[in-house]
């Protein structure tokens, strides 16, 4: 059983096959009725669910493609958690500097001024760091991008 996006709602027709309803499927796996009802609108799964229908269908999870397919799930999770922590970054960010901000109003002296312009100094390279590393600002679009542009063809 290939698990891409197309083929997920093949679990529909396996269930379908075995006269189970999505209440049967959910108890048997482990899983919720929702994400039952996820997968076989093919929405992706997460590699537990995977291996729990995996199971259930007996079939191997590691057969021919399907580890490409994992991956795939793998680092879109990935993604997705560096995306929340880095919007938590800023969020911290945010409320420190306004913290700074306001110490420095009401500082009688100079060092509350220095302390904030020296956080936002290190928030903003932080932050310009975390961003391109995240958002693979340098990644393999850019490269073939740049590629295609000093040797388009004229």
């Amino acid at each position: 059983m290939d698990y891409s996006t197309t083929n997920l709602r093949a679990i529909k027709k396996m269930r379908l096959e075995r006269h189970w309803s999505q209440e049967q499927l959910a108890e048997m796996s482990g899983l919720s009725v929702r994400t039952i009802q996820r997968i076989e609108n093919g929405e992706n799964a997460g590699l537990e669910s995977l291996k729990s229908l995996a199971s259930v269908f007996e079939t191997n999870i590691t057969d021919s493609n399907k580890k490409e397919e994992i991956e795939h799930i793998r680092k879109q999770e990935e993604y997705v958690q560096n995306v929340k922590g880095f919007y938590g970054f800023l969020a911290l960010a945010i409320f420190s500097l306004g913290v700074f901000f306001i110490i420095a109003l009401f500082d009688s002296d100079s060092e509350g001024w220095f302390l904030f312009f020296y956080m936002l100094i290190f928030y903003a390279l932080a932050l310009g760091v975390a961003y391109l590393k995240i958002f693979d600002f340098f990644g393999e679009d850019w490269k073939r991008k740049l590629i295609d542009k000093k040797f388009k063809k004229k």
